[in-house]
């Protein structure tokens, strides 16, 4: 990142921090969420603050936001003391919090939106004319291309995201938290709001960045500072930036250790057949084994045609030809049911709307699949449906108060966990994992990646659809790569054709072909 500040922190002795945070310690019914944790921010940088889920980041941020107060510490702005008791408090002192789902009122105007309790008024009645003439200039140094009379509603999400940026500078904020900026962003929307974020410090605003996306923080951050288990780690600069040292202090252990999976050397069984399996469409006729304890990757450019093999043969989509053979017995799948009940299991991509039951507590996400398994005399088991969801959490570290908690209150982490739980409890012969570490962070992937490693410790097939090349090539034993629907390579170090990236996106781009030509 370019900018006209000072970038070498080693020298900040002589600026005094926009904000610091000390000795902040909360608890929650005894149960301490941050320990004597440590924040301090200077100004015009853009600071990153990272840890895995339930590290502590979100209460840390809440209490510099006013949504709670520290149990412990100090907050100090400029050097000096203040009192943060409530969000209004919080933005009186320049602090303005943009989360992740963002809070805009679509259908009123940009300004309306600005300006919402804070409106301008001539004598009795609103100064329309000086809120909206405040809010264009907000705009245009922002360089947003919409106008301060457009309806929110309107706008796209990249766009909505600028109205709360340009009501916080409106605020005159120094300081700006951004939760998971870019979830909901396109590549061409994320590099537009790295224009506006590097604009901001250019103008001497702090922005505090939570992310799990490690490129955004390579590309952004001049510090990063770490929480872990509710502690501060450390904090460290640009220059001392690497991924074996955000995951040494992010996960307490290095690099090595964190794709846990050591790849296979004795051949197993053969346990899924798939013999010209197709749609018609995207998935021309593809064919491939897989064996017993095997993490097989699936590998391949978006649009390949990864995902619509895996639904083809959970039954989620209709083929058009194709057999799928399970411990050498053909079956026949015409609805996911019937691959439930020949034990294939399938977690989706979108864990959200295709996963989970948001509005379900976890203990009934866990045990869902089990109710028919487990009833008595028509009548559920809810004895061993909580017997069941009760191990699951302590196996899977599933990180909630209790049961009852519903599935759309946990991080994204903790929501992939509680759906492996849940095939896990049906006790699958092959599980199929559709991107199994989107969108959560290091902390959670390492868990996730634990799980795998032990369940093809115990014999369970695993089929993972993954576009993370460093997930495939350090959880695969053998990969297959797609292109255009069609399965083109193989890979296997065994078999002398090396996993590597360079071999994989040789077949996903067709360049193989171009060389053999």
């Amino acid at each position: 990142m370019t900018t006209n500040i000072e970038t070498d922190f080693d020298k900040k002795s002589t600026v005094i921090p926009v904000l610091e945070m000390r000795g902040i310690t909360k608890r929650f019914h005894g149960v301490s969420a941050l320990e004597n944790v440590a924040l301090t921010i200077y100004p015009g940088e853009v600071h990153a603050l990272m840890g895995e889920n339930g590290a502590g980041k979100s209460t840390l941020m809440k209490i510099l936001a006013g949504a709670y107060i520290a149990d412990e510490g100090e907050i100090r702005i400029n050097g000096k003391p203040v009192k943060i008791t409530d969000p209004a408090s919080a933005r009186q002192t320049g602090i303005n919090l943009i989360y992740q789902e963002l809070n805009v009122a679509p259908n009123l105007t940009v300004t309306e939106n600005m300006f919402m309790g804070s409106e301008l008024r001539r004598g009795q009645f609103l100064d329309r004319q000086a809120m909206q003439a405040e809010a264009q200039k907000v705009l245009d140094s922002l360089g947003a291309t919409f106008g301060a009379n457009t309806i929110v509603g309107s706008l796209a999400i990249a766009e909505q995201q600028q109205v709360e940026i340009a009501r916080a500078l409106k605020d005159n904020s120094r300081i700006l938290v951004m939760d998971e900026p870019t979830a909901a962003l396109s590549d061409r929307e994320t590099e537009h709001l790295f224009e506006v974020i590097r604009k901001l410090c250019a103008d001497g605003i702090a922005i505090i960045y939570i992310s799990h996306r490690m490129e955004e923080i390579y590309a952004l951050a001049d510090r990063i500072s770490v929480l872990r288990d509710g502690q501060y780690v450390g904090s460290i600069t640009r220059e001392e930036i690497s991924p074996q040292r955000l995951v040494q202090m992010m996960v307490g252990r290095s690099m090595q250790d964190f794709y846990e999976h050591q790849r296979r050397t004795n051949p197993s069984p053969v346990v899924l057949e798939v013999k010209n399996i197709s749609d018609g469409r995207k998935v021309q006729p593809a064919s491939f084994q897989l064996h017993a304890g095997e993490i097989l990757g699936l590998a391949g450019l978006v649009g390949a045609g990864r995902t619509e093999v895996s639904r083809l043969i959970f039954g989620a989509d209709p083929k058009v030809s194709g057999e799928v053979w399970l411990n050498g017995k053909k079956l026949k799948i015409n609805s996911p049911g019937d691959a439930i009940a020949a034990g294939i299991g399938y977690v989706p991509e979108d864990r959200k709307d295709q996963g989970l039951f948001l509005e379900m507590s976890s203990r009934k996400n866990i045990g869902l699949n089990r109710l028919k398994q487990d009833a008595k005399a028509g009548f559920i088991n809810w004895g061993s449906v909580n017997n069941i969801a009760k191990q699951a959490v302590e196996d899977f570290n599933i990180r909630l108060a209790n049961l009852e908690i519903r599935a759309v209150d946990l991080s994204g982490g903790n929501q992939q966990k509680l759906l492996l739980a849940r095939w896990l409890a049906i006790k699958p012969i092959v599980l199929m994992l559709d991107e199994p570490t989107r969108g959560v962070d290091i902390g959670a992937k390492s868990e996730i990646y634990r799980i795998m490693s032990d369940l093809a410790a115990q014999g369970v097939a695993i089929l993972m659809v993954s576009s993370e090349l460093p997930e495939v090539i350090g959880m695969s034993d053998r990969v297959l790569v797609m292109r255009e629907g069609q399965l083109v390579g193989e890979l296997d170090d065994s078999a002398g054709k090396e996993i590597t990236q360079e071999n994989i996106m040789q077949y996903a781009t067709g360049a193989t072909e171009v060389l053999a030509s």
